[in-house]
């Protein structure tokens, strides 16, 4: 019988660390359920002390997720430990995720603390986060520059106060493969009381390699990763959740454990977390991106035709990419509509909801000859942007580009249920339109990031238009899908501009890392 597995994602606490991608309240409600379709074992849900808004989020995922474990990160403090604790509180299953960093550049320059004083800390720290519930978990932050023998030391220090998961992270993606495993190897077989302890392991990717140390952490021992969907996750990121359970299912003649993951949902988590966090997934992204099952050598495409075996070590079927492409069109209706969100993992909220996509289904439809799969979840996840009362809405819109002139825009937009019209050039289009919306909004933004990405094959693709704008120190990702790039693009500057104004989202609060 192989081993469990344990699958703790960390996108909503460490993947929210990444620029631009700081969550809403409700946004990390529905990445948690859809993780827990996913079937993760762990949630780690946020940092409790990091900002009231972060706690509020971890006791709202506490009261709604049953099925996982849900997680708060804690430094080894009191504060932290207890907001932790207060937040996990309803949870059916919860852990406190304490931490302290160990290697001698952090504890002299960022801790300014003795090794005596972070194993006392730490000791303290488990000990009362065991009074809030028997699930705590222990990281030494930047093991991979810790001593062994001190990571020893404090490992049977807290091994000894309760702990029952010992993580070892890569906290700066300064590991490889081969020494990280056997560095998990020496811990494990060296810490008296391994035994009674899960062992686990985060990597971060600085170096490209997170997901092959993590494997490597596994083959040696770890019986937890702890990873990000599509590797989200603070500088280079975190190790991708899909690549690690996917290498796990794809190699079971070389990793002797299984996870309990549904691989069929990978694909619908992906995309919403993408949606949600306005990061976009690049084509040649494993497992999840566009080009992942795709074939363009001709010696490649016979050989999949011949036998599918040849060149792919996974079926698009496993990991959630339908076989059928091709779903609905102009003429299908509201039934057939709502069964294909079944279909695609997408939830709907209520009838209003469904009516209102259903709807925009339709004038899409209009556009497009064929609908995709793809053109689906780019709706729904635009439906969801949509909120309630914008400030800003778009009515209308004409743009006019000619060869030796100057780019014209002419929008008419909805600021508080008052239609008002605004002209400007740019040096293209899309640049006419955000000025003429600035026009109107004098927000005083900053533009970090435009990204357009097709969102399916055609001249009549969709086109899926990211934009990143700063203000004050916060930031903000905007986002808006139309057939029409340039009206994709207003849209989703006009998105990031209502985030900005509604205050919902919040700079990335995370006051430590992993």
């Amino acid at each position: 019988m192989k081993d469990r597995l344990v699958i703790f994602d960390t996108t909503l606490r460490d993947g929210e660390q990444s620029p631009g991608a700081a969550m809403t309240r409700d946004e990390k409600l529905r990445i948690a359920r859809q993780l827990e379709r996913l079937r993760v074992d762990v949630i780690e849900a946020g940092f409790a002390a990091a900002s009231p808004g972060d706690a509020e989020a971890i006791r709202a995922i506490s009261e709604t997720i049953k099925d996982s474990v849900v997680c708060s990160l804690a430094r080894a403090n009191e504060r932290d430990v207890r907001a932790a604790g207060e937040a996990i509180q309803s949870a059916a299953r919860g852990r406190i995720h304490t931490f302290i960093a160990t290697s001698p550049i952090h504890m002299e320059k960022k801790l300014r603390m003795t090794p005596d004083q972070v194993v006392e800390a730490a000791i303290a720290s488990v000990k009362l986060a065991r009074q809030f519930t028997d699930d705590v978990e222990f990281s030494a932050e930047d093991a991979v520059r810790s001593d062994t023998d001190f990571l020893i030391r404090i490992f049977d220090a807290v091994i000894r106060a309760g702990a029952t998961t010992i993580n070892v992270p890569d906290t700066v993606g300064y590991a490889i493969p081969s020494l990280w495993g056997e560095r998990i190897r020496e811990l494990i077989a060296r810490v008296p009381g391994s035994d009674k302890v899960v062992w686990s392991t985060h990597c971060h990717n600085d170096l490209g390699m997170a997901v092959a140390n993590s494997l490597a952490a596994v083959q040696a021992g770890a019986r937890q990763v702890e990873c990000t969907i599509n590797g989200l996750g603070e500088r280079a990121g975190n190790a991708s959740l899909e690549e690690v359970v996917m290498a796990v299912r794809t190699r079971p003649d070389l990793f002797a454990v299984e996870t309990g993951i549904d691989t069929t949902q990978i694909i619908a988590t992906s995309k919403l977390v993408s949606s949600i966090t306005g990061y976009p997934i690049q084509p040649n992204k494993a497992i999840v991106g566009a080009n992942a099952f795709a074939h363009e050598s001709g010696i490649h495409q016979d050989g999949v035709l011949k036998n599918r075996e040849t060149y792919e070590i996974m079926r698009p079927e496993d990991v959630g990419l339908s076989s059928n492409r091709l779903t609905l069109g102009k003429l299908s209706g509201r039934n057939a509509f709502r069964s294909r969100l079944t279909e695609l993992g997408i939830p709907v909220e209520s009838e209003e909801q469904l009516n209102h996509a259903f709807s925009r289904f339709k004038a899409l439809a209009d556009k497009k000859s064929e609908i995709f799969d793809e053109d689906i979840q780019a709706l729904m996840s635009d439906e969801a942007l949509l909120a309630p009362q914008e400030h800003y809405r778009l009515v209308s819109a004409c743009f006019h580009s000619e060869t030796g002139e100057a780019p014209r825009a002419a929008l008419t937009l909805a600021v508080e249920g008052e239609e008002r019209r605004s002209e400007a050039t740019g040096s293209g289009p899309v640049d006419a339109g955000f000025r003429a919306i600035e026009n109107v909004a004098q927000s005083g933004a900053t533009l970090l990031l435009y990204s357009v990405n097709a969102i399916t094959t055609g001249t009549d693709a969709q086109g899926e238009v990211t934009v990143r704008l700063s203000r004050e120190g916060r930031i903000v990702n905007g986002q808006g899908a139309d057939t029409d790039i340039i009206t994709a693009s207003v849209k989703a500057y006009l998105n990031a501009l209502n985030k900005l104004r509604s205050g919902a989202i919040k700079l990335n609060p995370q006051a430590g890392t992993v």
